[in-house]
């Protein structure tokens, strides 16, 4: 069990997977924008455009069409909405990358030093070494 959980940690904190999941969600926040400017200022035009060509009085096509009045203030909301998700998208986005940096400087620190550079030869030797096994010197703690 644990290695599936390992697994499914390892899968969700590879970069291509946030970048996929921010796609999925900001497409659908910026459908709701398009959806709103379509039902409620597209819309309401059109068929306004429509029983003026026809010659209907607004109040008939209203009541005929039950076509409500150009809802500019459902379109600001949509629009509102996308740019709160989008800025809560970004900050989590933003704290992930800095959680994955974190992570890749504590892995690099915890790389221990194994190998030293010989003074007399400089030659790359085992860190615990007391000759050095190409020029036979010997070396200070």
């Amino acid at each position: 069990m644990k290695k599936f959980f390992a697994e499914f940690k390892e899968f969700i904190s590879r970069g291509n997977v946030l970048d996929l999941a921010v796609g999925v969600m900001i497409g659908a926040a910026f459908q709701t924008i398009v959806t709103a400017l379509c039902e409620n200022i597209i819309t309401p035009l059109i068929d306004l455009i429509v029983g003026t060509i026809a010659g209907k009085s607004i109040e008939e096509m209203t009541s005929v069409l039950k076509v409500g009045p150009i809802d500019f203030g459902a379109f600001i909301a949509a629009v509102i909405n996308f740019i709160i998700m989008a800025f809560i998208i970004f900050l989590i986005v933003k704290a992930f990358n800095k959680l994955s940096s974190l992570k890749k400087k504590k892995e690099e620190k915890e790389e221990e030093v194994t190998t030293k550079t010989c003074p007399y030869c400089c030659s790359e030797i085992d860190i615990h070494a007391t000759r050095c096994p190409h020029c036979t010197s010997e070396l200070k703690k």
